[in-house]
């Protein structure tokens, strides 16, 4: 237990110490467990009542931070009493540990409230280092970003191009690893080039992306249905065309159980602004999907 050792806390452990014991030998037995030196209990004089050898020891104690950390220790053991063994078969033992339980109650009630201010405190600096941590986060996803959206926008001229879809390529895979979707980066199987893989609550998406000038129209869509269709059962597919898709396209993947989703620009800029994570974005489309048959959800139906 953290005990702040001030004015208040030193003279109610003063005044617990000098109640609770009666005889010298039970007030320096006591004093060497909690610290208190040995050099300075051998310079109690049998003359010296126990009241001024303890001003003394106070007084010395609250010189140093090692004292104040005795005084501490000793404030914590008073106040740990409940019987009182060095104040019975006194003629006025009763009077003497009704003001022994009075004293150490004093010093407890002070130690809990202190300890509640400390809890509290240590509370609400946990929940100003969590905010700042949260806005630094924030800060640092805002400039990640950022970076990827200049990117992006530096390919815009190389829309259409072979160079310019395989650049496109290595800037969506870093977005997923920025946003750290579970993925895999482009491979064949089968003889088919499959641009890569993404898993989103336990189901896994094949990839197509493309970066072409024109929409995406149906002849596209049939060939990537056939790939995901070859797969199992729970593989469904992610188009993304920066372009976006011809109304034939999107008739064409949509329909009863379509293992498709569609993105297009508006959804990826969705995420380089912070709108929404890459992740929500796909759990958005594909509920969409699930509840009506439609592949396509444009961004501005997210809200409906």
């Amino acid at each position: 237990m953290t005990i702040k050792v001030t004015p208040h806390l030193v003279q109610l452990a003063y005044e617990a110490a000098l109640k609770s014991f009666w005889r010298k030998e039970s007030l320096r037995k006591f004093l060497r467990q909690a610290h208190v030196a040995e050099a300075h209990l051998a310079t109690w004089s049998p003359d010296e009542s126990k009241r001024n050898f303890l001003d003394r020891t106070f007084a010395a104690l609250q010189r140093s931070d090692k004292g104040k950390a005795v005084i501490g220790k000793m404030a914590f053991f008073l106040a740990e009493q409940t019987t009182f063994p060095d104040l019975r078969n006194w003629e006025d033992s009763a009077e003497k540990i009704q003001d022994a339980s009075k004293a150490v109650t004093e010093l407890k009630t002070l130690i809990a409230r202190q300890s509640e201010e400390i809890r509290s405190e240590r509370e609400r600096e946990a929940a100003k280092a969590k905010a700042r941590e949260e806005r630094e986060a924030v800060q640092r996803e805002r400039a990640s970003l950022a970076e990827l959206m200049q990117r992006l926008n530096e390919l815009a001229p190389q829309m259409g191009t072979a160079p310019g879809g395989y650049a496109f390529q290595d800037w969506f895979y870093d977005l997923l690893n920025f946003t750290e979707i579970e993925h895999r980066r482009p491979y064949s199987t089968g003889g088919r080039q499959i641009d890569g893989s993404l898993t989103v609550d336990g189901t896994t998406y094949l990839i197509e992306l493309k970066f072409t000038a024109n929409q995406v129209g149906s002849p596209d869509i049939d060939i990537f249905r056939s790939k995901v269709e070859s797969k199992a059962d729970n593989t469904m597919g992610l188009f993304v065309s920066m372009a976006g898709y011809s109304s034939v396209a999107v008739k064409e993947a949509s329909g009863k159980k379509t293992t498709l989703l569609l993105l297009d620009a508006s959804h990826i800029y969705l995420v380089l602004t912070g709108g929404m994570p890459c992740i929500d974005v796909v759990r958005r489309v594909r509920r969409h999907a699930s509840q009506t048959g439609e592949s396509l959800l444009p961004v501005a139906s997210f809200g409906g």
